[in-house]
């Protein structure tokens, strides 16, 4: 359905000797030129452009087309149209290296996904989508390098949980502003299904959802999508860099696992799996995400030499949830990753040749022993980990749920001597930094380090007991955790925002960044920790001050 120009783009010299480490600071970093400031407007592009899933010689460009003004997102309205798209070697598309045509229409809600092939690895480009003589704002992304050429650095913006009415998107333009970021990892919760007012610690609702009921149909995820990308910050970000993104559950529904979902009462919600094919249908429109042929969104990225990046889906083959500790969390037959995908995982770790194995991880893999916390706490952290009310120890929705898929990976790992796993992960609203063991392995042989981002917006312990962020409450919930996991090195149980991981051939560190304030759109953010981990080694340490 396109027409390409395959002119080849001519290499970004600046981009490649920074890939071989050639240049002054030997790193992989995004060029000094921003894109338009994208944002919300009237007009055929509403909801900005976007970019994900980079290849050395590939990348997928997206975008949404109102061409009418009955056209909204959801509607089923509106006329099929042809859409216009360039990429360019240039922010001014004085060089346009490719151009194509593409067809979109209420089938797929005006739409557009177009995956380039024949671009120049390790480059930086510049694309725009055009309509009735109108152009898009102009988007930048980059290729990745080649599978075997030598990267020296490269620097990630990690994000998870970014619940519309909770706040405003203020991580994602800070993201969008720093200008040396390569890409941005989106590990889940891109949006959240319920109501208005139903996830909402507080009942404060910063700004009402759409639509304003839970999202059940095609229509409604649909609308819900389009709602956040109208958010200019969201906008901005995605026409910064590319991404590369995984689901968690609210994409569907709360706690979701293979046939069914605590969000979802068949009764009155009707057919689980109509749900599921409804979510996934608009997730498949409105993400810039490659999916497999039968829909798996699970996936490897390769940057050089430097490192593979396994994005997981930890909800579409998980058995359900156990209601309590014992046999149930242990068994061998309940799975959290399902069985194919848990091979390739594994495989893939123990095969990879790259220098670092990062894994994009939706929950949280590392042991967490609420055991000795008081009653005060275990009613808020058990809903804000999901856990039951009589505050066992394990959340059964984590890897805890499911020991027998942590050991068997941990097991594998070690027996294969593969080292230089990171796990990336999400999804408790909250900050960690954790050395992965089982209870076999005890905390002196951690097999893989594992930083975890807090949420963007949604609620965390603070928000759940009532109290000012940073509280003394707050700061005993995060001793006693420590005391009772040994391996977990850092937790901070307040702070919305995000992190940046930067990569390098002798370490991989992430920094926190925290939100003054989630419910103000201009807020500032604030450096909280670094941690870091080297090569040959899973023991993480503390970096004194920011990456430089």
């Amino acid at each position: 359905m396109t027409v390409d120009s395959h002119a080849k783009g001519a290499v970004d010299r600046r981009t490649l000797l920074r890939l071989a480490g050639l240049s002054a600071g030997a790193g992989l970093v995004a060029a000094a030129t921003r894109p338009a400031e994208a944002h919300a407007a009237a007009g055929p592009f509403q909801h900005g452009v976007a970019s994900g899933d980079p290849l050395p010689g590939g990348i997928l460009l997206w975008t949404r087309v109102t061409p009418t003004p009955e056209s909204v997102p959801g509607s089923g309205a509106g006329p099929e149209v042809t859409v216009a798209w360039q990429i360019a070697a240039d922010a001014d598309f004085a060089t346009v290296v490719q151009a194509g045509e593409v067809r979109t229409g209420p089938a797929r809600d005006h739409t557009v996904k177009v995956d380039v092939s024949g671009l120049t690895p390790a480059t930086t480009y510049w694309f725009r989508f055009g309509l009735d003589g109108s152009w898009s704002p102009a988007g930048r992304t980059m290729t990745a390098p080649a599978a075997d050429a030598a990267i020296a650095r490269l620097r990630m913006g990690v994000v998870s949980c970014a619940n519309w009415e909770a706040g405003y998107f203020a991580a994602y333009r800070h993201l969008a502003e720093r200008g040396d970021l390569n890409l941005v990892v989106h590990l889940g919760d891109y949006i959240y299904e319920y109501g208005t007012g139903d996830f909402a610690a507080g009942d404060v609702v910063v700004r009402p959802t759409k639509p304003e009921h839970e999202t059940l149909t095609l229509q409604d995820y649909r609308i819900r999508h389009a709602l956040h990308k109208t958010d200019p910050d969201l906008q901005a970000l995605h026409a910064s860099v590319p991404w590369i993104i995984t689901w968690d559950d609210h994409e569907v529904a709360n706690d979701m696992w293979s046939g069914g979902a605590e969000n979802h009462t068949p009764g009155t919600e009707g057919d689980f799996g109509a749900r599921v094919a409804a979510s996934r249908q608009a997730y498949a429109e409105w993400m810039p995400v490659r999916l497999g042929a039968d829909g798996h969104i699970y996936r490897r990225l390769r940057y050089g030499t430097l490192f593979e990046l396994s994005m997981l889906d930890l909800r579409s083959y998980r058995s359900e949830q156990a209601d309590r500790t014992g046999d149930d969390v242990d068994d061998p037959d309940r799975t959290i990753a399902g069985e194919d995908q848990l091979r390739w995982l594994t495989d893939g770790l123990i095969a990879s040749t790259a220098r670092w194995k990062l894994v994009g991880n939706p929950v949280m893999i590392s042991r967490l022993d609420l055991a000795t916390l008081p009653a005060w706490l275990l009613g808020p952290l058990g809903d804000l980990l999901g856990l039951p009310d009589n505050g066992v120890v394990l959340n059964p929705d984590q890897w805890d749920g499911y020991n027998a898929d942590r050991e068997r990976l941990v097991d594998a790992l070690r027996a294969a001597r593969t080292r230089d796993v990171v796990f990336l992960t999400g999804d408790i609203h909250t900050s960690w930094a954790n050395e992965l063991t089982t209870r076999d392995t005890g905390p002196r042989n951690p097999a893989a380090a594992e930083f975890v981002v807090p949420s963007v917006t949604s609620d965390n312990l603070d928000d759940f007991l009532h109290t000012p962020a940073g509280g003394p409450l707050s700061r005993l919930a995060a001793d006693l955790i420590r005391a009772t996991n040994p391996h977990v090195k850092w937790v901070e149980m307040d702070g919305h925002g995000y992190g940046v991981l930067e990569v390098t051939t002798d370490r991989c560190r992430m920094d926190w960044f925290h939100l003054a304030d989630r419910t103000k759109r201009d807020t500032a953010a604030r450096w909280v920790a670094g941690w870091s981990v080297g090569t040959g080694s899973s023991r993480i340490r503390q970096e004194p001050a920011p990456a430089g």
